[in-house]
């Protein structure tokens, strides 16, 4: 069987599924998501050595540290997998809900019925409790997932692809709801983008080339999970103590992930009280910085000069750009150059300039006085989340069961025609 042929009986097969799990009762659904929990507790020993093989690979290959981190399943981790699953089964389902009713003059009853997408493929980096949160979710809404992870976690994947299927059936679920690729030929994701007559659509995360290639080669919808290239703008008057933890915990706590702080802008007049106190605790911490000449000689021994490339820049570590503005006019004009339509803050006491950098400030998720880190599914009450999405149409930030579904118009009528 050629690569491209065995693509096409995924498609097939999960088409056929997907029909299946959109009549499918919640009570069977809850009951998959439930059995899953359970089987991920009794079958840690085999997901750990699993993953133990992936672990190896990686390390004899160089894999760097925060790649390392992503693709390692913690026991915190494992942990979140199986409270991830109870969490979506407790969610409300999303499938048959009238988001809204209304009569037209004739006597015709109109709605907008919740219904599921349809099949899903899910292209994600090499993290293994993606496989889980997006199978979940995807479950959930009714739709169907093909499943293609990073390479580098391919054993850790099969593992979990295996007690997706395993509790669908126990369920009473067709099993090919959730199909795994398990070949690591890249070609396979160029064959799963011709196949709009079976995939309803493509939601791609990982890196920008990723991304890139499989939004230029879909030939169905395309949801984008860009790069994170987050912004903090601490404003003239901002609580510079607030502003201190919000930046930290921005830039340090994960460094890897897509929400992590990538830009600090400072506003001039506090730029002087403010930068060495950065420098002192995130420098300590590690973090690097790549400072502007005004910053630079504001941050410590571990500021660096900033070059071009350094502005826009995705890090995936501990290293932050620093750059003074003169006001807020800068600092909007600065994010909407550089920014990724991802995640935003601004610091800042000043109501008037609060309302504008939400109005102005052009990514999925815009907030006052908190980290970036917030962009979450879980963190902003969704639930598990299937990815972030930086596409405006259809879905704008972090994904959740509501947001795997769309609507069609249903019509009650009492023999009415069209005059």
């Amino acid at each position: 069987m050629t690569l491209a042929q065995e693509m096409t009986l995924l498609g097939q097969k999960a088409k056929e599924a997907a029909r299946l799990l959109a009549k499918a009762s919640p009570a069977a659904k809850n009951a998959a998501l439930t059995r899953l929990a359970a089987l991920l507790e009794e079958r840690e020993a085999e997901l750990r050595t699993a993953n133990a093989q992936d672990l190896d690979a990686a390390r004899a290959r160089g894999l760097d540290a925060p790649r390392m981190d992503r693709l390692t399943l913690h026991p915190a981790v494992l942990a979140d997998m199986r409270a991830a699953c109870l969490h979506v089964a407790g969610l409300p389902d999303p499938v048959g809900a009238m988001d809204s009713q209304w009569q037209r003059p004739n006597g015709l009853l109109v709605g907008r019925m919740r219904v599921p997408l349809g099949v899903i493929a899910m292209i994600y980096e090499a993290r293994p409790n993606v496989t889980i949160d997006a199978a979940i979710l995807c479950l959930k809404a009714g739709n169907a997932v093909i499943l293609r992870g990073g390479s580098e976690a391919l054993h850790s994947n099969t593992a979990l692809a295996a007690l997706l299927r395993q509790a669908l059936e126990e369920a009473g679920l067709p099993a090919d709801a959730a199909q795994l690729v398990t070949t690591t030929d890249h070609a396979a994701v160029t064959e799963l983008c011709k196949l709009d007559q079976y995939i309803d659509v493509m939601i791609p995360r990982g890196g920008e080339g990723l991304v890139r290639a499989v939004t230029e080669a879909a030939t169905m919808p395309v949801l984008k999970h860009y790069k994170g290239v987050c912004h903090a703008f601490v404003d003239a008057d901002a609580d510079l103590d607030k502003a201190l933890d919000i930046v930290f915990n921005g830039k340090a706590q994960r460094p890897g992930v897509c929400n992590a702080l990538e830009c600090l802008l400072v506003h001039k007049d506090c730029a002087a009280a403010f930068l060495p106190r950065v420098g002192r605790r995130l420098g300590e911490a590690g973090v690097e910085f790549r400072a502007c000449p005004a910053s630079l000689p504001l941050l410590g021994p571990t500021a660096k000069a900033q070059s071009p490339d350094d502005l826009g820049q995705e890090f995936h570590a501990l290293v932050l750009a620093v750059r003074v503005v003169d006001d807020m006019d800068e600092a909007l004009a600065h994010i909407a150059r550089y920014g990724s339509n991802h995640t935003e803050i601004i610091c800042t006491n000043d109501h008037e300039h609060a309302m504008r950098f939400l109005r102005e400030a052009d990514a999925s998720m815009v907030a006052v006085n908190a980290s970036t880190r917030f962009n979450d599914g879980g963190q902003l009450g969704l639930g598990a989340e299937i990815g972030i999405s930086t596409s405006k149409l259809h879905a704008y930030g972090p994904m959740g069961v509501q947001e795997l579904t769309t609507t069609k118009f249903v019509v009650f009528g009492q023999g009415q025609v069209r005059q």
